[in-house]
């Protein structure tokens, strides 16, 4: 007999971790209409390393802070046209990285793009979610996380 795992419930907000990025925590709005995640970028550089294409960017993790700062490098997964929520199509760098949630870790793919300007780093699209969890849309940080006292971002 196989038993069947019961899915995670996330509310629309939660705290996640990109370990692989150096990042221990980011708040993250659960996005269902998203397809794959988006990660804020302030800068984007390609670069080859080892021949392969690669991309160095920078990230503010937290909120309201342009002080804090990580230099990530992450190898090239592909590149493609995204539209927007606003309907507006802007090119991507994608790549793959590890999302922390809950104590499990998954493989996803995320796009870089500047982010600056919305309430969120990261938005955590249905691609992600489709590993076993479920979202609570009138809940927020269902798996912890103090929103008042953020998790320091790893340097």
């Amino acid at each position: 007999m196989v038993i069947k795992k019961q899915p995670e419930v996330v509310g629309w907000r939660e705290w996640v971790g990109l370990p692989a990025l150096g990042i221990s925590a980011i708040k993250a709005k659960v996005d269902t209409g998203a397809r794959t995640s988006a990660l804020h970028a302030y800068y984007v550089t390609p670069f080859e390393k080892d021949g392969k294409p690669w991309v160095r960017f920078g990230l503010h993790p937290l909120q309201k802070d342009s002080l804090t700062c990580i230099e990530c490098e992450a190898p090239v997964k592909d590149v493609r046209m995204v539209t927007d929520s606003g309907g507006h199509k802007e090119e991507r760098v994608v790549i793959d990285t590890t999302l922390l949630i809950n104590g499990m870790t998954f493989s996803m793919e995320v796009t870089l793009t500047d982010r600056e300007n919305m309430r969120f780093r990261m938005l955590l699209g249905r691609s992600a979610l489709k590993q076993g969890f479920l979202v609570d849309s009138g809940k927020s940080f269902l798996l912890g996380g103090n929103k008042n006292h953020p998790p320091i971002a790893s340097m």
